[in-house]
């Protein structure tokens, strides 16, 4: 279901998720997995090398269940949020969404040693926080501070650390386990992980994660369904793009675009 998106600050998702894909990691490594050619057939063992995805089969079974997923509960759910809500209040949603998310960007941006998008973050933050009215409005953009998208999957690609065979995690989507451990470093330096305590914090990250899948989803639904309808194998296609955005975004953190 994903490809080529903005980590969204949905820290609930993001610790549930990471915690069971290592489970998932250590079973798929047990059961199905592609079998890989014999060396007297130089060409089919090449593509097997070139794909990294020694556990296809599983991954294909959880693309299969992410795509049943959206079907049944995202795409409905998106279609209530797009009918309900008036363009201008889903915009200032996602305004808000992006805000709460940018400390972490910001960790990421000083792991990747690019002083320049950390200022550019932390500027962002204050100005939207303060003049955006908690974020529902990107002045900060107006005044020519841009936002940009990264997680600490990329940091870690930016030290030189492989990304590793090709995963399909239920509810993250596309990865790698270089993206996983990523995963679960912004998590824990998401300021929302650790604060305010109890019960409170449980449900504001509950609302704030669902609400920022649905309306993640409701911004790329329109792309989604039209690479699908042109792809003679969609787990192929996305991921293919997949890894080409993740290229393309280590490529701008280390060229501190």
């Amino acid at each position: 279901m994903s490809v080529a998106v903005s980590p969204s600050p949905r820290a609930w998702l993001y610790f549930r998720a990471w915690a069971t894909s290592v489970l998932v990691l250590s079973a798929s490594a047990l059961s199905a997995c592609a079998t890989k050619p014999p060396a007297s057939d130089p060409d089919a063992l090449e593509e097997y090398q070139q794909t990294n995805d020694p556990l296809e089969p599983t991954n294909r079974f959880f693309f299969k269940v992410d795509n049943a997923l959206e079907r049944y509960t995202i795409r409905p759910l998106s279609k209530v949020y797009v009918t309900v809500l008036p363009q201008p209040v889903r915009n200032g949603l996602h305004n808000i969404i992006v805000n709460l998310h940018d400390p972490v960007t910001f960790v990421d941006d000083v792991g990747q040693a690019n002083a320049t998008r950390a200022g550019v973050m932390v500027g962002r933050f204050v100005i939207n926080t303060t003049l955006g009215i908690g974020g529902a409005f990107d002045i900060a953009d107006r005044m020519g501070l841009a936002p940009h998208s990264t997680d600490f999957g990329v940091t870690l690609a930016t030290w030189g650390i492989p990304g590793g065979p090709y995963l399909y995690l239920p509810l993250l989507g596309p990865g790698s386990p270089r993206g996983v451990v990523g995963y679960g470093i912004d998590i824990a330096a998401n300021p929302f992980t650790w604060v305010p305590h109890g019960y409170g914090l449980l449900t504001m990250n509950t609302v704030r994660g669902g609400v920022a899948i649905v309306d993640e989803y409701s911004r790329f639904s329109g792309d989604l369904d039209h690479i699908r309808a042109g792809a003679l194998d969609p787990y192929a296609t996305f991921r293919s793009l997949y890894r080409q955005n993740m290229a393309a975004q280590v490529k701008d953190a280390e060229a501190g675009k």
